[in-house]
């Protein structure tokens, strides 16, 4: 009789983002949904921080604004497995594709997934812009400032870099 084989832990860490509806319940029930899927445990969430909507062709002030926050988590899934769940949870909270960078009710990526680097026509981690993007770094220095993006550096370092034009959300901002 030969043992079943131990599923190996991975920490992996998501970005989530709404600027559409309410965006706080959406991220939280995400995160919950995250948290209580199989296979996923140790779920941390960072405070919401809020920032202006951001296009192709740069910032639009006109846009709501968006809400965006990070968590760590453990899991058991492979990485397509929880890019499959993620996406799942998306669909759930109405997130449709028809605009790159266009308004969404929820978007959820896939930063980091342990120390793998991967890159295929579903997936790329780590995330390639994340270490230019202050709406992924500002909530992650928040819940942990010895944070270290592989293959880029310390989240201190690449936030102090790029600039954080974040402000933290209060709960009470539209």
């Amino acid at each position: 009789m030969s043992a079943t084989p131990m599923k190996q832990l991975t920490t992996v860490l998501l970005a989530f983002g709404a600027n559409l509806g309410d965006r706080e319940a959406t991220i939280r029930e995400a995160q919950m949904m995250i948290a209580n899927a199989a296979g996923v445990s140790e779920v941390k969430a960072s405070p919401l921080r809020e920032t202006i909507a951001f296009r192709i062709d740069g910032p639009d002030p006109d846009a709501p604004k968006y809400l965006n926050g990070v968590a760590t988590l453990t899991t058991t899934l492979g990485a397509h497995e929880l890019l499959d769940l993620v996406q799942s949870v998306e669909q759930h909270h109405g997130r449709t594709r028809e605009v790159v960078w266009g308004d969404r009710t929820l978007d959820i990526d896939i930063i980091v997934f342990g120390g793998k680097a991967i890159a295929d026509e579903r997936l790329r981690v780590p995330h390639p812009r994340a270490h230019e993007r202050d709406f992924v770094l500002s909530p992650w220095n928040d819940l942990d400032p010895h944070a270290v993006l592989m293959g880029h550096g310390r989240v201190k370092d690449l936030l102090e870099a790029v600039g954080d034009t974040t402000t933290a959300y209060d709960g009470a901002s539209a």
